[in-house]
């Protein structure tokens, strides 16, 4: 579990795609005075972008880790080189202070950059998920990870497909969102409180598939053609 507040910016040092396993490992250098490997095991949950990965070894300024095929396929890890930028973010402690919103690391989609728009000292930023079906978990006013950053949706378009994210220039500074450009992508998770929503209302319908029977929407219809 993790919250969205990226703690550090790492650089990918070295990328092997065909190592002893015959995976990928990647090696990520963390910057020099960071806090994020004083407390690390193996084993250890480290955020990439907002993709919960496995510390497989470390040193005080760099650790590995191992990436499954179905990763590289499904996120932005599988794009980057060495020199490349990364959010970095420790998994969250039970006294860790929420100061984002519940981000499981669990990437659900990719979406691609439409538009970056200054406003004063802020960048809107404009996306299309590469899976739509995800657009309906995305509310004006709620939480989404972006490359593991915790930002709150100021503006959607269904019938479009996109919606935006405003990055005040505290945040430009923290996180490599602020970097990037039009037609690049990202990695996106929508807020899991969301999913559970859905699958408990879906539950109290009875709707477990598409020609499922909804008896409370029969009753609710019932008890208003009874009322006429």
């Amino acid at each position: 579990m993790f919250t969205g507040i990226v703690e550090d910016i790492g650089v990918v040092s070295h990328l092997d795609t065909n190592d002893s396993t015959g995976g990928t490992t990647m090696t990520f250098t963390i910057p020099a005075n960071s806090p994020l490997l004083k407390d690390c095991h193996e084993g250890d949950s480290i955020a990439v972008n907002g993709c919960c990965l496995t510390v497989t070894s470390f040193t005080a300024d760099a650790f590995n880790v191992g990436v499954a095929p179905e990763t590289l396929r499904i996120t932005n890890l599988g794009a980057l080189a060495e020199n490349s930028r990364v959010n970095l973010e420790r998994a969250v402690r039970a006294d860790t202070r929420m100061g984002g919103h519940f981000v499981q690391g669990h990437v659900d989609t990719t979406a691609e950059i439409l538009s970056v728009t200054p406003d004063g000292n802020a960048l809107t930023f404009r996306f299309q998920p590469k899976n739509r079906d995800m657009l309906r978990y995305i509310i004006f006013k709620g939480f989404i990870a972006i490359d593991g950053t915790s930002l709150t949706v100021t503006n959607v378009n269904d019938a479009d497909g996109w919606w935006e994210i405003m990055l005040i220039s505290y945040s430009q500074e923290r996180v490599v969102l602020a970097q990037k450009k039009k037609g690049d992508t990202v990695n996106i998770e929508v807020d899991m409180m969301a999913k559970y929503a859905e699958k408990s209302l879906a539950g109290v319908l009875g709707a477990n598939s598409g020609d499922a029977p909804i008896p409370l929407l029969e009753k609710m219809v019932q008890r208003m053609i009874g009322k006429q």
